[in-house]
């Protein structure tokens, strides 16, 4: 069984839309679930419940899902320092205030978890299990450097045995480590990653008899379509340099390092 995992798309249209056409020639027939996150940071959110909508693509809710769809006081999101805070407020107030009935509806109407038996469920066989970020809370980030002791408590959190995996994004950070015969992936990001790279990301996991493959998966998108509409739009010039540098430190001035 094959499945595509998209997370953190972050209202970046160009971005699914680059993944989405990959998908079609790297994996067809293959079984696409999101993450969550499909909002924020970039200008296209409504468009982007409606690519994921009309694909009929399902997944979990994340964070900024969930607050948006309930009007929350702000999105749940961390902030390293108080300028990244309050343009974090800003993207949120923008984002509620644009982001049409009808798409919160759906945002609202997401899961939190998915379990998938790649197997069917009639013999025994792995867990897939998706989550935006944790089994039991959406607001904590799940990095590379966790321990194992730190994973293995998710595991059993979410219930899972040797041979299960465990699936979540929320860091826009794409690893993967087995703990205990447990699978942890997380997926990166579709529209905002933060690892230096600006490509839009996404995993491939592939399960049968031997056990679980896993491929990260890059994709070039036109990032300066992308960074254009940032800007006009009114959302905060941070935003398009993000998208630009991939998440890497922006220096200053010219010549500084970052």
């Amino acid at each position: 069984m094959r499945y595509v995992l998209l997370s953190d798309v972050h209202a970046n249209l160009p971005a699914l839309d680059a993944v989405l056409r990959d998908v079609a020639e790297r994996a067809p027939g293959a079984a696409v679930y999101h993450l969550g996150d499909l909002v924020g940071y970039s200008p296209w959110p409504n468009e982007v419940v409606d690519r994921i909508r009309s694909g009929g693509i399902a997944g979990v809710a994340g964070n900024y899902d969930s607050t948006v769809a309930l009007g929350y006081k702000h999105c749940g999101c961390r902030s390293e320092n108080p300028a990244q805070e309050a343009l974090a407020h800003i993207s949120f107030a923008w984002t509620c205030a644009r982001t049409s009935e009808a798409s919160k509806a759906f945002l609202g109407g997401l899961p939190f978890r998915l379990d998938l038996r790649p197997l069917g469920g009639h013999v025994a066989g792995p867990t897939v299990t998706l989550v935006h970020a944790t089994p039991v809370n959406n607001l904590v980030y799940v990095t590379e450097d966790r321990p194992d002791a730190f994973l293995a408590r998710l595991a059993v959190q979410a219930g899972l045995k040797s041979g299960d995996v465990l699936c979540f994004g929320h860091t826009h950070k794409p690893w993967h480590r087995v703990v205990d015969g447990v699978h942890f992936i997380n997926t990166g990001s579709v529209g905002r990653p933060k690892d230096g790279d600006p490509r839009a990301g996404y995993v491939l996991l592939e399960l049968d008899d031997a056990g679980a493959s896993v491929t990260f998966v890059r994709v070039e998108y036109d990032v300066e379509t992308a960074v254009q509409e940032v800007a006009q739009s009114g959302l905060p010039a941070e935003f398009a340099a993000f998208l630009r540098s991939g998440g890497a430190p922006v220096p200053e001035h010219p010549g500084a390092p970052a």
